[in-house]
């Protein structure tokens, strides 16, 4: 029987976890195969405040849980297969276990989402990847394209002209959604252009990208582009398909929060991106796993499970 169970390792389930522990509650974390969060797909990581110089995403994670470990955090590096809110103790089955618990903080953030071309999944790892920080290095010197106009895309388009002969970012409207400060990065750099009105229809190749098929959203207008590799970074998906039928989703997926970090079932609480649609950032998925942390302790404490 756990007091708790924080399920994710992003910022946010790290976070609670090393509040949690802390403050004496002896959480278990189930990891995820992929742990550590979306920050294992970033490189520079300027706005995570207490760094100066900067940090690398997987630095960053890999400090925040060997912090979580040093108060003795214990961690399960599977994937939660299921859960079961409706009996007491909460249930929850990852691969090869079935676990109990009095309080969870469900943590499991979001996915990069996909344009849904054909071409695309065929040819992901062949040029087509979400992700500059790991992608990135194999298009030095080359062309390449950045789908998208969120911080998602102003992000990637900043990393890959470090390394990219040019950058060229499509994007469906006229104008960018990304934080001001971004766009202006972006457009300072003097290898990054920007195709507007536009999307992609198809990317081209067999054996690896050689170009995309272009269509202006105004006119129809249908064009060809040569270019060595696709970058799709369009926005993200809430990795909350494990909660449908046992917790209240909105109608993009994301976890319904109620009072900050609770959910409507008692002793179910929730942290960072699966709830977070707007501002997605490590700092405020951090601070949101803190309060959802301080919150299971009150929660025990009142239903007298002890701390």
């Amino acid at each position: 029987m756990e007091k708790l169970i924080i399920i994710g390792s992003g910022p946010a389930g790290l976070t609670a976890a090393i509040y949690a522990a802390r403050g004496g509650l002896n959480p278990l974390v189930v990891s995820g195969r992929e742990a550590g969060g979306q920050l294992m797909l970033t490189t520079d990581v300027d706005d995570y405040p207490g760094f100066e110089e900067g940090i690398q995403g997987p630095d960053l994670m890999v400090k925040m849980r060997k912090q979580a470990e040093r108060f003795a955090t214990r961690f399960i590096n599977e994937d939660v297969v299921s859960v079961d809110f409706s009996r007491r103790p909460f249930v929850v089955k990852t691969e090869s276990l079935i676990l109990n618990s009095n309080s969870l903080i469900l943590s499991t953030g979001a996915s990069a989402m996909w344009l849904g071309l054909a071409s695309e999944q065929r040819l992901i790892g062949k040029g087509v990847s979400s992700c500059a920080v790991c992608d990135g290095f194999f298009f030095k010197d080359k062309n390449v394209i950045v789908v998208g106009g969120g911080d998602s895309a102003m992000r990637e388009a900043a990393y890959l002209s470090k390394l990219c002969k040019k950058v060229t970012v499509v994007h469906r409207r006229d104008k960018l959604r990304a934080q001001v400060a971004l766009q202006e990065l972006v457009k300072s750099k003097k290898n990054v252009d920007f195709i507007w009105n536009s999307v992609i229809e198809e990317i081209l190749g067999q054996e690896k990208v050689s170009g995309v098929k272009l269509k202006n959203t105004q006119t129809g207008e249908i064009s060809q582009m040569q270019i060595d590799g696709v970058f799709i970074a369009i926005g993200h998906k809430p990795n909350t398909d494990f909660l449908k039928g046992q917790l209240d989703l909105d109608e993009k997926g994301y976890v319904v929060v109620e009072n900050e970090t609770h959910t409507k079932i008692p002793g179910v609480f929730v942290a960072g991106d699966m709830a977070d649609y707007h501002y997605r950032q490590a700092v405020t998925a951090a601070g949101m796993g803190c309060k959802s942390a301080m919150d299971v302790e009150e929660y025990l404490e009142n239903q007298k499970f002890g701390v």
